[in-house]
């Protein structure tokens, strides 16, 4: 089982976010970006799993987890300039960006703008759209409500209703724990921003190679929402796993790794 590090980055203005960090120098560099709430944890399952010849980073945003919180910047195009200076900040010149839902937004943005610093380009269960889905009202509604603390309840039924049921329970309880570092400010921010944010437009001028994993038990993004990413990213390709819900990426750690590695050893092999 590999060794994780675990180190901290400051970005521009001293803003300083943990990361960890996995495999050999020489390795092919990847980099995971977590969804709304979440950690660099939320990728621990993966990160365990990883094949060598990757170099996986794994960083905690703005605001979550033992990240900085300053007192904005959570929107998703600002959240994908943290991810650039990221890259500047330890050294990666170009990487394969892995966005967990809403995680995988910001790294699409980068990936649309600044395409030489993407090798390649994989979402996990990441929304195409929020605007036509039924839950992003009652989600707007619920965030504005949200005070300090926030409640352990709250975040339970958050995390697991995201899911068909196949997670470890230990790593479960980890996730919601880590989700609790998280002041009610930067839950409501981060999320209003990303239901704020044109999703659609998020997908224009992404021309590196793609791929698309989804669980067909998503409850939150049916399979249309993904056809959408698939129809506007030039040549991106979809896997489905059978049974598995939103965060496939939590129930199907050894199945994911793969899919991971599988296309990292496409995008940087022989032309």
């Amino acid at each position: 089982m590999p060794e994780i590090a675990l180190k901290t980055a400051r970005l521009r203005e001293g803003l300083a976010l943990p990361y960890a960090e996995v495999g050999a120098p020489g390795g092919t560099p990847v980099v995971f970006v977590h969804g709304w709430a979440d950690t660099w944890r939320s990728f621990e399952p993966l990160l365990r799993r990883l094949p060598a010849g990757l170099h996986a980073y794994a960083l905690t945003q703005r605001g979550h987890g033992d990240a900085d919180r300053p007192p904005d910047g959570y929107a998703p195009a600002e959240l994908a300039e943290d991810l650039l200076a990221f890259l500047d900040t330890v050294g990666i010149g170009r990487a394969i960006l892995v966005g967990g839902s809403s995680g995988g937004v910001q790294a699409r943005i980068l990936a649309g703008r600044h395409p030489h610093r993407v090798a390649g380009l994989v979402l996990l269960g990441v929304p195409a759209t929020l605007a036509d889905k039924p839950m992003a009202r009652e989600v707007r509604a619920r965030v504005q409500e949200l005070r300090d603390p926030v409640g352990r309840e709250f975040a339970a039924a958050f995390s697991s209703g995201l899911t068909d049921g196949g997670v470890d329970p230990d790593f479960l309880q980890t996730m919601i724990t880590e989700s609790l570092k998280a002041p009610a400010r930067v839950w409501r921010d981060t999320m209003l921003g990303l239901l704020d944010t044109d999703l659609r437009a998020t997908l224009d001028g992404i021309s590196v190679p793609t791929l698309v994993v989804w669980g067909d038990r998503d409850d939150l993004l049916p399979r249309a929402d993904q056809q959408v990413i698939l129809d506007a990213v030039p040549g991106a390709r979809l896997i489905v796993h059978q049974g598995a819900g939103h965060l496939v990426y939590w129930e199907r750690p050894d199945e994911v790794t793969r899919d991971i590695a599988a296309f990292a050893a496409l995008v940087t092999g022989p032309a």
